[in-house]
């Protein structure tokens, strides 16, 4: 991953972006993450039938935490922070577990597990940021692609309107809207210029949300249902219960996380022209860690670094901190008056698709550039990357494979970005060695 153009100082703000151009480019980013983010909430309070009031907190304390997890990050202390352009959300793997403690051990429970896997990755993130060396480029780059192309079936989904069981799944609405936004946003990165250029995901979610419009597609009743202000509470829930069997569940959740947010931070990294260190490692763990207990005292989740975002990067050409410094702020504001958070739960789910199928194929791609550095004339770069890969698609695919296998193994298998992740690093541990030098 080590070239001439990197270096291993911060990555600096931009100081020919202006405060309204930042501010626009950070709203790309939040409706990027938006759809991805919500959806966690709204699976879990569905599932433990969770009031309309309860339901609407829940979200809007998410869209908060979002904010202050974000800052978080991309804010470097002596401690925290990776410091790179980076917005944090919920982590979808989660979902499943926490519906299970939740709906056997109570909702206090599944915030006590919550707690317990931030303290934990405090506690390991010093030593999980010494297996720098495990990530060579063969490794980075595959997991990078897998990361990318596991989240196209994803896109898809939303295209066709974001419920497979929806008997309108598919209606050639969704899919002039889908389509129409695909074609927007490569319209405008190709031929737009300067600023424009940038905000290409932007421009096609708006004017995806127009045609969708115009369709009769959207609906403002989320906005008239919502409140127009609410402060976020620490155990609005009730104060946590703490059970052993959650806590190892959502440790176990949490490690695969590390994983995938390992693969991230390489990916932005090799984005922006920057080394990632053993102390970016680390630093970018306890950020995690942190934003994860206090998604347990306000009652949400654990947050984990979004994959939609590092498209977003690549597609606008703008690399610095600063929009989303502006994206941070813009979720804690809407986490605070969730009427005007709820605008955004107008966009439909096929322009959303839309911008994700090509934000997550710029994903991919990036994981192919990366490979680019890799010596393929040697055979065993070839099946550490053919098989990490393969395994990621193919559990993405048919995660049925491993139904039979006992819950704990199941969840990392069924995962096809953690479960490249492992094949990846073991394989390229057998075959090539710790490399020091990383």
């Amino acid at each position: 991953m080590e070239s001439t153009n990197r270096s291993d100082s911060p990555i600096s703000v931009e100081p020919k972006l202006t405060h309204g151009k930042a501010a626009i480019l950070g709203f790309q980013h939040l409706l990027a993450m938006y759809s991805g983010d919500v959806i966690v909430p709204l699976l879990i309070g569905a599932y433990l039938h969770f009031t309309a009031m309860q339901m609407t907190y829940l979200v809007s304390v998410d869209i908060f935490m979002c904010g202050i997890a974000t800052l978080l990050q991309v804010k470097r202390t002596p401690l925290t922070g990776v410091g790179l352009p980076v917005v944090l959300g919920c982590a979808i793997q989660a979902v499943q577990p926490l519906q299970q403690i939740g709906g056997t051990l109570g909702i206090a429970s599944m915030y006590g597990a919550i707690i317990s896997s931030g303290i934990f990755v405090l506690l390991i993130s010093s030593l999980f940021a010494k297996i720098r060396g495990l990530f060579p480029p063969v490794v980075t780059g595959s997991i990078i692609a897998i990361i990318g192309f596991t989240l196209v079936p994803v896109a898809f989904e939303n295209m066709g309107g974001g419920n497979l069981a929806s008997k309108n799944f598919g209606d050639p609405k969704a899919l002039i809207v889908a389509f129409s936004t695909v074609a927007i946003i490569v319209a405008v990165n190709v031929w737009g210029r300067g600023f424009i250029h940038s905000i290409a995901i932007l421009i096609g979610i708006l004017a995806g949300t127009i045609i969708a419009s115009l369709l009769g597609l959207v609906s403002l009743t989320p906005v008239s249902e919502a409140s127009w202000f609410r402060i976020p509470q620490p155990f609005y829930f009730g104060v946590p219960t703490f059970h052993w069997s959650a806590i190892l569940t959502m440790i176990m959740v949490t490690l695969t996380t590390m994983i995938e947010s390992t693969g991230v931070f390489f990916a932005l990294g090799d984005l922006v022209g920057k080394s990632i260190s053993q102390d970016d490692l680390k630093r970018g763990y306890r950020s995690e860690g942190i934003a994860a207990i206090l998604g347990g005292i306000f009652n949400t989740f654990p947050y984990s670094t979004f994959s939609e975002n590092v498209g977003v990067l690549q597609l606008s050409g703008v690399k610095s901190r600063k929009p989303i410094y502006y994206a941070a702020g813009f979720l804690i504001f809407l986490g605070l008056l969730p009427k005007v958070g709820a605008l955004a739960t107008v966009i439909p789910s096929s322009v959303l698709g839309g911008a994700m199928l090509v934000m997550f194929g710029i994903v991919g791609v990036q994981g192919v550039r990366v490979l680019q550095q890799v010596d393929f004339n040697q055979n065993k770069n070839i099946l550490i990357a053919t098989i990490s890969i393969g395994m990621g698609l193919g559990s993405t695919v048919y995660p049925q494979l491993f139904h039979t296998l006992p819950q704990v193994i199941r969840m990392l298998c069924t995962n096809g970005i953690v479960i490249a992740s492992i094949s990846a690093v073991i394989l390229n541990f057998l075959f090539n060695g710790y490399n020091h030098e990383l």
